[in-house]
């Protein structure tokens, strides 16, 4: 198979699967629709793990840390094992399919690292801040989600968009599970042409395209809180 070979076979299967039958395009659908759940269920989760990890309560931050250093410590692929036979077990009343209990892992798998990323950005912003707040009489919570969570999300936003970026890249896993996303239309092109190598090229520029569009997108966010500042 020649170079000319696989660019025409790329270009055909991307027209006729992405343009025609629509197949990538529903792919790339389902794999931004289970990225986008991860990221803001794992955004919020991991933001009240951090949170309570620093509480007062000893059990609590006993249990958040077992739970972020389990998440941390396993392959992505088994807690998304674990998720897919133990999920509709936990939600008996309703009938989670296979796409649910994926999102379900990956937002889990997100939050555990979200978590150690926004502990860290509130470590660092300096102290004297909630020293100040409580001086002026503003309440723990007040002084977290309006003083100090606004100044760590300017020093961790870029460690948030390569978790994001890193999420989109982890639902090929989910092609496991046969649950419609990039890799699995892979799967079923294949299975349709016979064609491998250009079919994984197209997938692998589909992906790419997704990452540097949200890479550049997070940048031009960065810079704009850093100009706001």
């Amino acid at each position: 198979m020649t170079l000319g070979t696989i660019l025409h076979d790329m270009w055909e299967i991307f027209v006729k699967y992405y343009i025609g039958e629509n197949l990538l395009a529903t792919g790339v659908g389902y794999t931004l629709a289970l990225s986008a759940i991860a990221v803001v269920c794992g955004a919020i989760l991991g933001s009240l793990l951090a949170i309570g990890k620093m509480s007062r309560f000893k059990v609590l931050r006993f249990i958040i840390t077992a739970f972020v250093e389990v998440m941390r410590g396993t392959p992505a692929l088994l807690q998304l094992y674990i998720a897919y036979f133990i999920v509709p077990m936990v939600f008996t009343f309703a009938e989670m399919s296979p796409f649910a209990c994926v999102a379900v892992g990956l937002s889990l798998n997100s939050a555990a690292y979200v978590s150690e990323i926004i502990r860290s950005g509130i470590g660092a912003v300096d102290k004297g801040q909630t020293e100040a707040a409580r001086a002026l009489g503003l309440t723990s919570r007040t002084t977290m989600t309006k003083i100090i969570l606004p100044q760590a999300i300017k020093n961790i936003l870029p460690a948030l968009g390569n978790e994001f970026v890193t999420i989109i890249k982890e639902t090929s896993l989910a092609s496991t599970f046969f649950v419609g996303e990039l890799m699995t239309t892979y799967a079923i092109i294949k299975g349709i042409t016979f064609n491998i190598i250009p079919t994984l090229l197209d997938i692998g520029i589909i992906y790419f395209i997704m990452t540097f569009t949200l890479s550049k997108l997070m940048g031009v966010a960065e810079k704009k809180m850093k100009a706001g500042a």
